[in-house]
């Protein structure tokens, strides 16, 4: 029994069967979904067993910031995440904690976000916006949001990561980089579901064959990239360069080629999925709250002025406050990266009684513990972008909002991320007005990470309201 947890009684879902499990009611396509859906009856802490893989999983604020004590646990490895291994190696993701290259990876890329980074970023930004409006411009009819927002997220860390255009609004079709990606990171997570089941390693096996030349495109078009550089020389600003040219300051230490390549391939994952996600749920949120979308576009014209093409600097970018509580509500509503694990490191005792070694994990469920109304309140299931004010959230309870993971394991791109995002908004908001599917439903499409499945918007030309200019006190 994997996760055993000292084989302490879990609160479970009823209906348990000997060697399935809880398999039964469990949707494959929204398994994710299915989850939360049934530890939300069960209490802080609570199970699920597939085959012979226990899967335990914690829900409310409190039990969230116990697990995020930094002194007492760390970050634990599921089934899904160390399938990942196959892809991603030991980059900063799916790195152990012994593993050497993740201090040194994460040492050296600490300095590629910070602010003359992001400045060099925030250009990259800008021209693949222009390029997102410019093709969304040309479409007749509605446009599809989740599309368009992965082909802008992916050029982005393309280009930053390691200076290469995609082409991503040159064709409708999807680059062949993305989709042995996107075929290879399902492979995983099949892997980390098969890995108890009966006769596991063979479909195992036999799913790692039928993919491998998804994982072998992927690792040779980026050690075609990595190659070229180093004969080559090129921009030294981006990730890349970065990885390729810095020592650490303490060891001298260098990343070699094949982890170089595990680090751009879980940047190209992480950067990408999560951010075209959270783009996309605010959208959503902000296509059925009109007098929102309506505050938001009002900030645009005040920061951006009259003209609808106009680019916000860097300095500006800051400046949209209201839009960031936007995207920040948008993120606790649905996380895209809905869950992450902790482990102890030594046997502790949790609040709820139960014992936990070293090896045992339990699964933070984000879209429960950023709705916890002891944290957030009686409405937390409602969209209200201003519980981020500074007044509403002094005093919040710790650890009750984590979209981005937490200590030191948490995304090293946190900044990039809401950058972009801000930034991208600001354009599109204050270029167009948006008018939804009248009946649309969300639905939530699990890949690796979370989107909203099928959102569709029409964008109109807006003409933005002249805002007079303040006289100066």
């Amino acid at each position: 029994m994997r996760n055993d947890w000292s084989g302490q009684r879990l609160p479970h879902p009823p209906g348990r069967l000997p060697i399935v499990g809880d398999v039964r009611g469990l949707d494959p396509r929204r398994a994710f979904q299915t989850f939360v859906e049934d530890a939300a009856q069960l209490g802080p802490l609570s199970a699920c067993k597939i085959f012979g893989q226990q899967f335990v999983f914690a829900t409310t604020a409190e039990l969230c910031a116990e697990l995020c004590d930094e002194r007492r646990f760390e970050k634990g490895f599921t089934p899904a995440v160390i399938a990942l291994r196959d892809y991603g190696g030991d980059g900063l993701f799916t790195a152990y904690r012994h593993e050497p290259n993740w201090p040194l990876a994460h040492d050296l890329l600490v300095p590629a976000f910070a602010k003359t980074s992001m400045e060099r970023y925030h250009e990259v930004f800008l021209q693949v916006t222009r390029e997102l409006l410019d093709w969304w411009g040309a479409t007749e009819g509605p446009v599809v949001v989740g599309k368009g927002m992965t082909k802008l997220t992916m050029e982005s860390i393309t280009r930053a990561a390691f200076s290469r255009d995609f082409g991503s609004f040159e064709s409708e079709q999807t680059h062949p980089f993305v989709h042995a990606m996107v075929a290879a990171l399902r492979a995983g997570q099949q892997q980390g579901t098969l890995s108890a089941a009966p006769l596991g390693r063979l479909a195992i096996a036999r799913l790692k064959r039928k993919n491998a030349h998804h994982l072998a495109y992927s690792e040779r078009l980026v050690d075609d990239v990595v190659s070229t550089r180093r004969k080559e020389g090129g921009d030294q600003e981006d990730l890349l360069g970065i990885m390729l040219e810095e020592r650490h300051p303490e060891t001298g230490e260098a990343l070699d080629d094949t982890a170089i390549r595990n680090q751009i391939l879980t940047f190209l994952v992480a950067g990408h999925e999560t951010t075209s996600g959270a783009l996309s749920f605010t959208l959503h949120y902000l296509l059925q709250h009109r007098e929102v979308l309506a505050r938001a576009q009002a900030e645009t014209d005040e920061i951006l002025g009259a003209d609808p093409d106009a680019e916000p600097t860097f300095e500006q970018v800051p400046k949209f406050r209201y839009l960031r509580r936007c995207l920040d509500e948008a993120l606790r509503m649905w996380p895209t990266v809905p869950g992450f694990a902790r482990t102890p490191k030594q046997e502790v005792t949790l609040s709820t009684g139960h014992r936990m070694r070293p090896g045992d994990w339990a699964l933070i469920m984000l879209p429960l513990v950023h709705r916890d109304p002891v944290a957030w309140g009686e409405d937390a299931d409602q969209f209200d972008p201003d519980r981020f004010l500074p007044e509403r959230s002094r005093g919040r309870m710790k650890h009750s909002y984590k979209p981005f993971g937490t200590g030191e394991r948490s995304c090293i791109g946190r900044q990039f991320a809401l950058h972009e995002a801000v930034l991208v908004l600001a354009r599109l908001l204050h270029a167009y007005d948006l008018e939804p599917d009248p009946d649309y439903q969300l639905r939530i499409e699990e890949r690796l990470t979370l989107l909203p499945e099928d959102l569709t918007v029409r964008l109109k030309r807006r003409v933005p309201v002249a805002v007079p200019e303040r006289t100066p006190r």
